[in-house]
């Protein structure tokens, strides 16, 4: 006997899936990759509609062995032309409601115009659900918006710009790439400090020295800073350059904004270290200014 469980089921299956991921919140990642209960709950899915089809299969096949050998040549031949393209058929047919020719005389309303006569039809009933479906939802906007008063789409714009400017502040401090002087914090993991290490003794010993103790340029060791002092300030040294005309060139054509915080955050470590050959301060005394509550 022809069936076709082999369609019904994954459609049944993937109808249930697509309304698993639209219920269940799973962010970025789609509720069945991410989620193990949805996984768990999906394999159990499946396995049912297999059950269900085994066993309506199973119930059909004991059926069909108590039929006579005419009504099995009738079931198979029943089976065999209406295909699964009948329910659409009958779907289409029930939704637009027409009635056939040969019933037509039952609906023909009295009245006669110069031979044309007019049949009492119905609505479509595809067009009578549409229109139910905008009652049902012209009430629940009204109660939702207009009674309880529910957010309006300025409430709605702001909520989505918070959203988005939350979004923006994670994404900004896991590209690191985008910081500056303002965003820019003193980074302490070990890695960076090594890549800091390993910039400043590329590019800045022969004016600093390699203990920072200074040379053409000032002492990185004691509390004078001619710029100003903290990752922030030291950060936009690198960045922007020295003073005009004698001061350090801007590095921010060389250096990506992540490798300057990594070694702006290794200068700060020479901070009272003790030079071979430390030059005299230059600049003012800097005190980190204690952080707001």
């Amino acid at each position: 006997m022809k069936n076709n469980w082999w369609i019904k089921i994954p459609v049944a299956f993937f109808l249930i899936l697509g309304l698993t991921e639209y219920f269940v919140d799973s962010g970025e990642m789609p509720a069945f990759l991410s989620n193990k209960m949805v996984q768990a709950f999906l394999v159990f899915v499946l396995l049912l509609l297999i059950a269900i089809a085994l066993i309506i299969n199973a119930i059909e096949n004991v059926m069909y062995q108590t039929l006579s050998e005419e009504a099995k040549e009738r079931y198979l031949l029943s089976k065999n032309t209406q295909w699964q393209w009948q329910w659409g058929k009958k779907t289409y047919k029930k939704l637009l409601g027409s009635r056939p020719i040969e019933e037509e005389s039952e609906i023909i309303l009295d009245h006669n115009y110069d031979g044309i006569q007019e049949l009492d039809n119905n609505l479509p009933p595809w067009w009578v659900y549409m229109f139910y479906a905008t009652i049902v939802f012209g009430i629940i906007y009204l109660v939702r918006f207009h009674i309880f008063n529910d957010y309006d789409q300025e409430e709605e714009f702001l909520t989505e710009m918070s959203m988005a400017a939350k979004e923006v502040e994670e994404y900004k401090k896991n590209a690191k790439d985008l910081v500056d002087a303002n965003t820019v914090t003193l980074l302490t993991d070990a890695s960076d400090l090594s890549a800091g290490k390993a910039i400043f003794e590329s590019n800045c010993i022969a004016c600093h020295m390699t203990d920072g103790g200074g040379g053409i340029g000032p002492n990185l060791t004691d509390r004078h800073w001619i710029l100003g002092g903290g990752i922030k300030n030291v950060f936009n040294t690198i960045s922007e350059g020295g003073r005009d005309g004698k001061g350090m060139i801007a590095w921010k054509q060389t250096l990506k904004p992540a490798e300057i915080a990594q070694v702006a955050s290794y200068v700060l470590g020479f901070q009272g270290t003790a030079p071979a050959n430390p030059k005299d301060p230059e600049g003012d005394i800097w005190d980190e200014p204690e952080s707001a509550e």
